[in-house]
């Protein structure tokens, strides 16, 4: 039997959640069709084995993620913690329509979240993206009204860059930063994670298995979102099977999964940090916590690297616009 999973702190001033959170947007048709009786089943297993905190997103297929998260965690509510991103808009065809976080935009999402969720309080709130044209003290002063209010516990942030990050600490208190890393995203450790470390923030790292690349998943179709992601792409397909196989390889020779691999050297690498898994059915459940099992040593760990540099896949992690518009990249 493994040794129980420690619990860590989300920042300094954050909740104490397991060590590994569960992603929940792919429950919502991002990654093709999915079961909203396997993702239910799937949620109540994480708990069942300690998993606290669960990540959705109030655009997550245009409300259904959260409309399904509450279902699941009723009756359990007081064994997780739920976090909520919000902001991004939609269109009833699914398309993009920029970002919202004016003041009275984050009180409204927050309603609706409140009531599709089922819950009176929600665990973290956090602007999906920054708003260019909203400066991120009013955003996340109208947050700090909620939580006076009771209706939010904590304010995060997600893929915002340094200035921001400390813009926003100096209204309220931040528990933690959602950004993407991963074996090949690393940008992060360069000055984002040595600011969150000075300032006392935490991070839920998503990602971490590239949406599946690293674990040697494919687009299932034109539905799949990921389809259309530079990384996927036929032009890449070669190099970044390449490294694909050498995960593999690696991971096969320790008795794990690639996933379990990719996942546990997030874990090495950024022990304070909590890495959020879109685990979809209870099989994959299973696959990414048993990463838990079996830490890397600091030898593995280098030679993992020196196998999988950073620069190993070609292609960025969005595609080109959506880069451009991203705070955490600039």
């Amino acid at each position: 039997m493994s040794p129980p999973a420690i619990p860590l702190e989300l920042g300094s001033t954050g909740p104490t959640v397991f060590p590994l959170g569960l992603g929940c947007m792919g429950m919502s048709g991002m990654y093709g069709t999915s079961s909203d009786d396997e993702s239910v089943r799937t949620i109540h297993a994480a708990i069942e084995r300690g998993v606290t905190l669960l990540d959705t997103g109030d655009f997550y297929g245009m409300g259904h993620n959260e409309l399904l998260v509450g279902r699941a965690i009723a009756g359990r509510r007081d064994k997780v913690q739920i976090s909520v991103k919000f902001g991004a808009m939609r269109a009833p065809d699914g398309s993009w329509g920029g970002v919202d976080t004016r003041p009275q935009a984050v009180k409204n999402f927050a309603a609706y979240s409140l009531k599709r969720l089922g819950v009176e309080v929600i665990d973290i709130y956090r602007p999906a993206r920054l708003d260019p044209s909203v400066p991120i003290e009013d955003t996340i002063g109208a947050i700090a009204e909620l939580v006076k209010q009771g209706y939010v516990r904590h304010i995060g942030l997600s893929e915002v860059g340094v200035d921001t990050i400390r813009r926003a600490h100096e209204v309220h208190p931040i528990v933690d930063l959602q950004i993407e890393y991963s074996l090949v995203t690393r940008a992060p450790e360069a000055k984002i994670f040595p600011v969150l470390a000075e300032l006392g923030i935490g991070a839920t790292l998503y990602g971490v298995l590239s949406r599946g690349l690293l674990s040697g998943s494919k687009p299932t179709g034109p539905k799949d979102f990921r389809t259309y992601l530079p990384r996927f792409s036929a032009e890449h397909r070669a190099q970044n099977e390449g490294a694909v196989a050498r995960i593999q390889a690696f991971a096969a020779g320790r008795g794990q999964t690639a996933a379990q691999l990719c996942i546990a050297w997030v874990l090495a690498k950024q022990p304070t940090l909590v890495p959020v898994v879109g685990a979809r059915t209870k099989a994959q459940l299973d696959d990414v916590l048993g990463a838990l099992e079996k830490p890397l040593s600091a030898a593995e760990l280098a030679e993992l690297e020196r196998l999988v540099p950073s620069d190993a896949v070609l292609g960025s992690r969005y595609q080109p616009a959506q880069m451009a518009h991203l705070d955490s990249e600039k």
